[in-house]
């Protein structure tokens, strides 16, 4: 019979990181509530909590690897959005960041929620940040999203560890 291991959403014990853009300040402030209330939701204790400000979505990559480093994290939740320009700017920098969460998840063995928001329209990215869709609506709300996934995963890898298999480390 195959083991399995549940990423629940109890958040009890984590230490979590919420890594918030500062560019489109009107969108990340909703996101940033929203995993806040979600991780409260969860159980995740308000002293555990960690909030780091970033100027943008380009910088969340090496915010979310510096705190990965400190090992004082479980999870982290990277919170941005990156509107439609006139130019094809806004796609090197959506690209830039997802790749970057993602090799810091991957290096580090710290889970990354993925709560940047890409959008053609303001009006868009407000749907994806609006707290009565919820997580899981239509569009969701991508700041509880990215702070439910990283809390499952977080409880996934540690369960994982309890199975004696190596739990991930940081590279030094």
């Amino acid at each position: 019979m195959p083991v399995t291991i549940l990423g629940d959403l109890g958040g009890d014990g984590l230490r979590v990181a919420v890594l918030v853009a500062r560019w489109n300040t009107d969108i990340t402030d909703r996101l940033r509530d929203g995993a806040l209330g979600a991780l409260a939701r969860m159980r995740v204790r308000p002293g555990d909590v960690t909030v780091v400000e970033v100027p943008g979505a380009f910088e969340l990559p090496a915010a979310a690897a510096a705190a990965a480093r400190t090992r004082r994290f479980d999870a982290i939740v990277a919170l941005g959005c990156v509107l439609k320009g006139e130019t094809d700017h806004d796609r090197h920098i959506a690209r830039a960041c997802a790749h970057g969460l993602v090799d810091v998840s991957v290096e580090t063995g710290v889970p990354v929620g993925f709560g940047v928001i890409t959008a053609d329209t303001l009006a868009q990215a407000k749907a994806r940040s609006d707290e009565r869709r919820g997580a899981g609506g239509k569009g969701g709300h991508k700041g509880i999203e990215a702070a439910e996934a990283a809390v499952r995963l977080a409880n996934a890898i540690r369960g994982l560890g309890r199975r004696g298999r190596p739990r991930p480390r940081a590279r030094s």
